[in-house]
C-alpha cells in the first residue's frame, strides 16, 4: 500500500496568526527601543561633547602657546561690535646684542647714539631671521618705546638664514632706549585671534603690516580656528610692574544634532606672558 500524505502536517499559518505574530513583534521591538533608547542618546551626547571638548581645547592652546611666545608689552585686547579682537607681536627669534667692543677693540656694536648706525654683531649662536622681519629692542609699550608705533622698531635689512650680525634700516634716529640687559627680539609680524560669538566664529589673522592703532579686524584673510562659538571671553592683565601678564581666555562651543539637541562645552585656560624686554 502507497503510505498516504497527512495533510495536516502541510498547513502553513493562516492570516489571523501572521497578524498576530506581527502585532507581538511590534510590541517586543518597541518594548526594546524604549529600553536603549535613553543608553544610546546618552553615548552620542558624550561623544558629541567630547568632539565640542577637543575642539575648544585645540583653539584654547593654540591661543596659549601662541601669546606666550610674544614679544614682551605688546599683547592688547579690544572689543568692538560684541567682536573680541587679541593682538600680539610674534616673535621669531632674539638674543643679545653687542654692547662693547671685544678685548682687541673691534666687534660692531649697537650704537644709540647714533642714527647712521645700522647694524650690530649677535653675541653667542646666530639667530633665525628673514625677509620682512622687524628688530625691536627694549619694547616697554609705552609712548617713545612702543613697537607697534616703530620708535623702537626697525627693519631688517639682510638675507634670510641664521646669522651672527644683524642689518637693519636706518631712521631719523637711533634706538631710543638701551636694554638693560642687551637683549632684542626679531619680530615676524602682529597675530590676531577675532572671537566672534553672533557669527559663530574663532578666526585667526596674520600676515598683515604692523600699526599703530589696533585694526579691528585686521586686513586680509583670515584662517577659521573654530565654529559654533557661541560664548567667549578674553582678558589681559598686565600684572605689577609690567615684568608678567597673564592672558585668560573662555571660550563655549555649541553643536545641535539633527533631533535639535543641542549640546556644548566650556574650556578655561590661562597664558602667562613674560614681559621683561
Amino acid at each position: 500500500m502507497r503510505p498516504t500524505s497527512d495533510p495536516c502536517g502541510q498547513r502553513g499559518f493562516t492570516l489571523v496568526e501572521m497578524i498576530v505574530a506581527i502585532t507581538i513583534s511590534a510590541i517586543l521591538a518597541g518594548i526594546v527601543v524604549l529600553f536603549i533608547q535613553v543608553p544610546l542618546q546618552g553615548y552620542f551626547s558624550v561623544s558629541r561633547r567630547a568632539e565640542l571638548t577637543d575642539a575648544a581645547d585645540l583653539a584654547v592652546r593654540r591661543i596659549a602657546r601662541e601669546v606666550q611666545g610674544a614679544l614682551p608689552n605688546s599683547v592688547r585686547v579690544a572689543t568692538v561690535g560684541g567682536v573680541t579682537y587679541l593682538e600680539f607681536l610674534a616673535v621669531r627669534s632674539g638674543g643679545r646684542y653687542r654692547s662693547d667692543p671685544d678685548n682687541l677693540g673691534g666687534g660692531d656694536i649697537l650704537d644709540f647714539t647714533s642714527a647712521a648706525d645700522g647694524s650690530f654683531d649677535v653675541l653667542g649662536p646666530g639667530v633665525a631671521v628673514a625677509v620682512g622681519d622687524q628688530i625691536v629692542v627694549y619694547n616697554l609699550g609705552v609712548t617713545g618705546a612702543d613697537a607697534y608705533a616703530g620708535a623702537n622698531r626697525r627693519a631688517y635689512a639682510g638675507a634670510a638664514g641664521t646669522v651672527g650680525n644683524i642689518s637693519f634700516t636706518t631712521t631719523a634716529s637711533p634706538f631710543p632706549y638701551e636694554s638693560p640687559s642687551k637683549r632684542f627680539q626679531v619680530v615676524s609680524g602682529p597675530v590676531t585671534y577675532a572671537c566672534d560669538p553672533t557669527a559663530g566664529t574663532l578666526q585667526r589673522y596674520g600676515g598683515y603690516a604692523i600699526a599703530a592703532a589696533q585694526p579691528t579686524p585686521p586686513a586680509g584673510a583670515p584662517a577659521l580656528l573654530a565654529s559654533g562659538v557661541t560664548a567667549c571671553s578674553i582678558v589681559y592683565a598686565a600684572g605689577a610692574g609690567a615684568r608678567n601678564g597673564l592672558v585668560s581666555i573662555s571660550l563655549t562651543l555649541t553643536r545641535t544634532d539633527p533631533n535639535n539637541i543641542a549640546e556644548s562645552a566650556t574650556l578655561y585656560a590661562q597664558a602667562h606672558v613674560v614681559n621683561s624686554p
